[in-house]
């Protein structure tokens, strides 16, 4: 009962000094708004760098063959030890085998959704449609079936077919993107099928003929920086693996393959060891060469980490600015106190305890904090919503900063409102009422 009428009486002065209330608590609102406004602002930005790796395959495990971290050396008969320099690629016996993948998949059968291989071959260039003088380019690269299917969440085939290991197995075949029958075959993406493209990759013409037409997806990263005209738009040309291998003069092992894992099964992240281990026992009798492990999904928690620490550093000191604001309050409920000096001693004549003078300025100050906080909350959530949008990110409010937000502003009143409070429950309450 005791608590209701204090909060009644915070109440009444708040509205009977609602400007000196409000220049009070500007303090705390700036303080509170500001840190919600940046946490918001870096929950958008972690979640959208989240949310487009988690596209681009945070999961996947890349296998590569990558040089050894030590230099080799040899010893001579008169002991003088040489230092043989590396090559710069792994031969043919340096790659991944296909026995090295089947012993791999044996091992895991069910921790592996699949594997993918790629084969990069280069830039390809073509003409454009209805405008010779002009070129476009694509990005032509082998691939498996089972990388291609995978590609059915966001690039889903429109007409035709992807390409299958085995049927097309040495074929001049292609897989296009709608963007690219648009720029160098013309007409409709239907109509593409079957038809015949020649591209000119390593400075060589070769034909292939259009067996699927792919949905095109425009990549956020390209539009950001890239430019706005269509015929720069550079889309993936898919061939076969085999064919892709031989125009590269590539061997027949893989340099790089890519473990997409069962993330129900296992922990990408703890898995991506247990790859890189499994495959580099293949090379400890490689002088040159061993097998590398990465994955994304590092990177992403790695990215995820830091993005949080410069929210929270900046945060904090955003939140300086509630410690001038907590000064604020201290000093106008020593005004307070000062004012009602007369009305403090009548209470304490009339038997009022000092607890209860205590907690009614300790009760004021809360509440100034409070109704601060609540603005501050509503004014952080505002902006932080418009800044994401400026930068292009859908809002994502910190429901965890809004709740300190509200605790610290309760901190700050008990803080910053105690010395004043303790100071009038100290009054002498004769001294007080013949204050003037």
């Amino acid at each position: 009962m005791q608590l209701f009428e204090n909060i009644g009486m915070a109440l009444t002065s708040v509205k009977s000094n609602k400007m000196r209330s409000l220049l009070t608590m500007l303090g705390i609102i700036i303080g509170i708004a500001a840190v919600i406004a940046i946490e918001t602002v870096g929950n958008s930005m972690t979640g959208s760098v989240v949310d487009s790796m988690s596209g681009m395959g945070a999961g996947n495990i890349t296998v590569s063959v990558v040089q050894k971290s030590t230099s080799d050396t040899s010893g001579t008969a008169q002991g003088v030890t040489l230092r043989r320099f590396k090559d710069s690629t792994p031969s043919d016996s340096d790659l991944i085998t296909d026995d090295m993948i089947s012993d791999f998949l044996a091992a895991f059968p069910t921790q592996v959704l699949r594997i993918e291989y790629t084969q990069s071959v280069g830039s390809g260039t073509i003409a454009k449609y209805g405008d010779p003088t002009t070129t476009i380019t694509a990005a032509v690269s082998g691939i498996n079936h089972a990388a291609l299917a995978a590609k059915d969440d966001d690039s889903q085939i429109l007409y035709g077919r992807w390409l299958d290991d085995e049927k097309d197995k040495g074929r001049n075949l292609a897989c296009v993107s709608e963007k690219f029958v648009e720029q160098a075959v013309g007409g409709t993406a239907r109509d593409a099928v079957g038809k015949s493209v020649t591209l000119t990759i390593n400075k060589n013409l070769y034909t292939f003929y259009i067996e699927g037409v792919y949905k095109y997806t425009e990549n956020s990263y390209s539009s950001m920086f890239g430019g706005s005209d269509d015929d720069t738009i550079q889309t993936d040309f898919y061939i076969p693996l085999d064919v892709a291998k031989s125009i590269a003069g590539a061997g027949a092992g893989y340099q790089s393959i890519t473990v997409v894992a069962d993330s129900n099964a296992v922990n990408v992240t703890d898995f991506v060891n247990t790859v890189g281990d499994f495959f580099a026992g293949y090379y400890t009798r490689n002088d040159s060469w061993t097998v590398s492990a990465s994955s994304l999904a590092g990177l992403l928690d790695s990215m995820s980490d830091m993005m949080n620490t410069m929210s929270l550093g900046i945060s904090a000191i955003a939140a300086l600015s509630l410690l001038v604001g907590g000064i604020g309050v201290m000093n106008i409920m020593m005004v307070s106190v000062t004012e009602r000096t007369r009305e403090i001693g009548t209470r304490k004549a009339l038997g009022a305890p000092a607890s209860a003078i205590r907690m009614q300025f300790i009760t004021e100050s809360v509440i100034l904090c409070l109704i601060g906080g609540a603005i501050g909350i509503v004014l952080g959530l505002g902006l932080g919503a418009a800044l994401s949008k400026a930068v292009g990110y859908a809002a994502r409010p910190s429901v965890s900063a809004i709740f300190i937000a509200v605790g610290f502003s309760m901190a700050i009143g008990v803080f910053f409102g105690y010395y004043p409070a303790n100071k009038a429950a100290k009054l002498d309450p004769i001294e007080a009422l013949r204050y003037e």
